[in-house]
């Protein structure tokens, strides 16, 4: 692993949403997995790049 680990914030400020917004993905299941480390819930970057990745992409 090149790189450490992402806390919430870091996962928040790529995805560019609200910290709370990655909270509510949490508990409906959604969003990048993110694993519990002792009381901490720890992101892999890769996961999360990966994740972003697969999303369809919408026109706005």
């Amino acid at each position: 692993m090149n790189e450490s680990l992402w806390n919430i914030d870091q996962v928040a400020a790529y995805l560019g949403v609200a910290v709370a917004t990655i909270y509510t993905w949490r508990t409906k299941k959604y969003g990048p997995v993110g694993r519990r480390v002792g009381k901490h819930v720890r992101w892999d970057p890769q996961v999360v790049k990966d994740w972003f990745a697969a999303q369809p992409a919408e026109v706005a």
